[in-house]
């Protein structure tokens, strides 16, 4: 790999020659600007306002545009002989928990690479100090025409140094949290855990960048005369307002993604309507059985002289009806016997 610096680490007196290099690879699709109508690139070019001609990079330096919009020439000599002692160098300041960063400092990463045989045994030495400790070394660098913050720290057998914003580079998250009042039920905080367990872990290596294959599908496609592939049809339904039944919908196919059974659990819990209390000193009236029924209300126990009363109720009705079967099967007798003496003088007339 290219080293992009060269250098020192120092910590006490110690000092481990290095070379830096990048750790990661810019892997983004990039377009290029053309003129719409023939296709041709769009380029820009370096002009100097003074002269209105193009000039070449060799031709081109540094300079500070001061309050007034006079420009002060800066050479690079100026700035290798800035009396800073990160020049060339990555001072360690602390060793601290790793904890204690926060990863929104985060900047770019980067491997230190051993500067030759006399750097091979310091720089173990530092890499086992900070394996043995569990701590990561901060720093102090210059890269680039400005001093950067870093944080060291062991990957594999090697050093790795990231970039780290000052901490006044960071914003505070003032107005980004929702500022209305809301309450999180320990049922809806089960469900979020049970989501969390069932989607577990994933090995980072199998993520990959589906947008940058898709478009190098697409620019294949298209430098071939082909057709480009359609995009998957939007999925099919409105938004889950509940967020319960969200919940419950996430977990179940997140464990049909894995292979595990569904759940037969419903998708959000149905609570009854709670009830009235009802008066101690109840009516009779307020403890007839149909009354309650109808008013979606469990009927109350009847005494011992209102089961009495139902019983009496019951028979008496029973009878009534007793009484009117036998009047109906006494006329449907009676109807019989006079259509067949009708019958009869029918024939005899014949």
């Amino acid at each position: 790999m290219r080293s992009i610096w060269n250098g020192a680490i120092s910590f006490g007196l110690v000092s481990i020659p290095i070379k830096l290099v990048n750790a990661t690879e810019n892997h983004t699709i990039s377009f290029r600007q053309i003129h719409t109508e023939d296709g041709g690139r769009i380029r820009y070019r370096k002009v100097c306002e003074l002269e209105d001609r193009e000039v070449s990079s060799a031709e081109i330096g540094k300079g500070w545009e001061d309050a007034d919009g006079s420009i002060i020439p800066i050479t690079e000599e100026d700035l290798s002989h800035l009396p800073i002692p990160t020049a060339k160098t990555i001072e360690i300041v602390a060793f601290v928990p790793a904890e204690r960063i926060d990863p929104l400092q985060m900047d770019a990463a980067y491997y230190l690479q051993a500067g030759g045989a006399p750097a091979a045994k310091p720089y173990t030495l530092l890499r086992e100090a900070l394996k043995r400790s569990n701590k990561v070394a901060i720093a102090k660098y210059a890269l680039r025409g400005r001093e950067r913050l870093g944080m060291l720290r062991v990957v594999g057998d090697a050093i790795a140094m990231h970039g780290l914003l000052w901490p006044d580079e960071v914003r505070a998250p003032e107005g980004v949290a929702p500022d209305a009042s809301v309450t999180v039920r320990d049922k809806e905080l089960d469900l979020a855990d049970a989501l969390m367990d069932t989607l577990g872990e994933v090995d980072l290596d199998d993520l990959h960048d589906e947008y940058r294959e898709a478009v190098e599908e697409l620019v294949a496609a298209k430098a071939a005369g082909e057709e480009p592939p359609e995009a998957p049809a939007p999925p099919s339904g409105g938004k889950v307002l509940d967020l319960m039944a969200a919940l419950e919908s996430s977990v179940r196919a997140a464990k049909e993604s894995r292979g595990e059974e569904p759940s037969k659990d419903k998708e959000a819990e149905v609570r009854s309507l709670p009830q009235r209390k009802q008066s101690s000193r109840a009516t009779p009236k307020q403890t007839d059985t149909k009354k309650s029924t109808s008013a979606g209300t469990q009927p109350r126990k009847t005494t011992a002289k209102s089961t009495s009363a139902t019983k009496k109720t019951t028979a008496k009705t029973a009878a009534k009806k007793t009484t009117a079967a036998k009047k109906t099967t006494a006329k449907q007798a009676t109807a019989k016997k006079t259509t067949a003496k009708k019958a009869t003088a029918r024939k005899r007339t014949a």
